[in-house]
């Protein structure tokens, strides 16, 4: 689509975060660390240039003359304009590059595009937003009418003029949102593959061509000032409390194996021994040894980080564990949370209680036989934590926690010839309920089955 072609209303504007230079006969636009050179250009090209430095303009505001539309054309195909479709005296969409556009596709039947399977549409503070993870552009809604058009369904019924519908089609099959054939993105193992969610969360956890700087991702700390950083302690449950036995470290790091013995003898056990369970000194160093709180780290008057077995991003700590126990010799069964300050277990819930029933059951599929876990550890994060001090990677992070506590257990586990096996599932719902949390401050994000491992024919 040429600029020449477009609505006569149409603004461009230089791209978010591009600096244009002029000189007399030339330009250099600056957007690192992607640059071009302009070279060779007129009096009207560099005046055009010099207007965009200043804000949008309307072709005719900057002239029609002496190459001007030609030189839009070439910065709007290359990604460096933001381009806002108008129509009588109303905004309708903003294609907004973050990246070089690619070559505009050759003339399709747009009648049979669709949208692509990872597009999404979401309401910002500025209004509705159409994004897909591997576009090389965001397209703002400004109109709200223009949502009807992106399922193809409610075209004939909305007034706008013909040649509106058709540019913003070919607009959107140019930006990637749009597919010329509904059946090319299951056609490929590499596309098929991918559902919307996981793709997404892809992209906006990692930097890549949306996000090149530091602005707005990582540990900004953008919360600070704002909110309080949530505690680094829970707040306790009010049941009186399992003191738990302090194992004897010092013994522990004379007679355990080797790292290299326990990284190698390490499984996952889904076959355990009710005829003789996990006792309450073998669950206690387990918790001791992977999860217990070892440091409390003022920072200011306003920051506590944290020092535990396993690491975390940043110091902040957002994992608990609430240990639910079945059948182990010494802990009466239900289920708890384990306090890593005071190394100790707090009733939460009965285990006959619906939503606690339901989160063992849920370890079922993975145990042999379909057989209930002597002790299933559930994994939760206080989500703020994370979320106060990290924007865009948050939650990437707290999985990787997940893993990395896993780990540790695994290992803790192995070392103590217990039976260990992480699952990859739970069920959220039934731990919002039996722990009595808001899901949005504290959600469940893994849990580990641990126990006394059958005997291995």
């Amino acid at each position: 689509m040429s600029a020449l072609v477009y609505p006569e209303q149409t603004r461009f504007a230089l791209r978010e975060g591009v600096t244009c230079v002029t000189v007399p006969t030339g330009a250099v636009l600056l957007n690192p660390p992607h640059n071009e050179k302009l070279t060779g250009l007129g009096a009207a090209q560099v005046q055009a240039l010099k207007s965009l430095n200043q804000g949008p303009a309307t072709l005719s505001e900057m002239t029609v003359e002496d190459g001007v539309g030609e030189l839009l054309d070439r910065l709007t195909d290359g990604g460096w304009l933001a381009v806002t479709v108008r129509d009588g005296g109303r905004d309708l969409y903003t294609i907004r590059p973050f990246a070089q556009a690619p070559a505009r596709p050759a003339h399709v039947r747009t009648w049979s595009a669709t949208l692509s399977k990872f597009a999404v549409v979401h309401r910002d503070s500025e209004g509705f937003v159409l994004e897909h993870p591997l576009a090389w552009c965001d397209l703002r809604i400004h109109d709200p009418r223009l949502l009807a058009l992106l399922d193809g369904t409610g075209a004939a019924d909305i007034d706008l003029p013909y040649s509106i519908k058709n540019q913003l089609t070919e607009d959107l099959l140019w930006c990637g949102f749009f597919v010329a054939d509904p059946e090319d993105e299951d056609r490929e193992f590499r596309t098929r593959s991918w559902s919307a969610p996981d793709l997404w969360f892809h992209r906006r956890s990692t930097l890549g061509p949306r996000t090149i700087t530091w602005e707005h991702f990582g540990p900004t700390k953008w919360a600070k000032g704002t909110f309080p950083q949530p505690p680094a302690r829970k707040t306790a449950y009010p049941g009186a409390p399992i003191a738990l036995p302090v194992p004897d470290l010092t013994a522990l790091r004379a007679q355990d194996p080797t790292l290299t013995a326990v990284l190698e003898d390490r499984y996952s056990c889904r076959a355990f021994d009710d005829n003789a369970p996990i006792t309450a000194a073998e669950l206690a160093e387990l918790l001791y040894r992977a999860a217990r709180t070892r440091e409390v780290k003022p920072v200011g008057d306003d920051e506590e980080l944290l020092s535990r077995p396993y690491p975390s991003g940043g110091g902040v700590y957002e994992l608990e564990v609430y240990p639910i126990v079945r059948h182990a010799d010494g802990v009466p069964a239900g289920m708890y949370h384990y306090d890593s300050f005071e190394h100790a277990l707090r009733p939460v819930a009965d285990l006959d209680s619906p939503a606690v029933q339901r989160l063992l059951k849920s370890t079922s599929a993975t145990l042999a036989d379909g057989a209930l876990p002597q002790v299933v550890l559930v994994l939760a994060a206080r989500s703020g934590r994370v979320m106060w001090t990290y924007e865009q990677v948050s939650y990437a992070s707290m999985l990787k926690h997940v893993g990395v506590l896993m780990q540790t257990i695994y290992l803790a586990g192995t070392a103590m010839e217990l039976g260990v096996c992480a699952q990859g599932f739970s069920d959220t719902a039934a731990f919002v309920t039996a722990a009595g949390v808001d899901e949005l401050e504290e959600c469940n994000v893994g849990s580990v089955i641990v126990g006394r491992p059958a005997p291995r024919g």
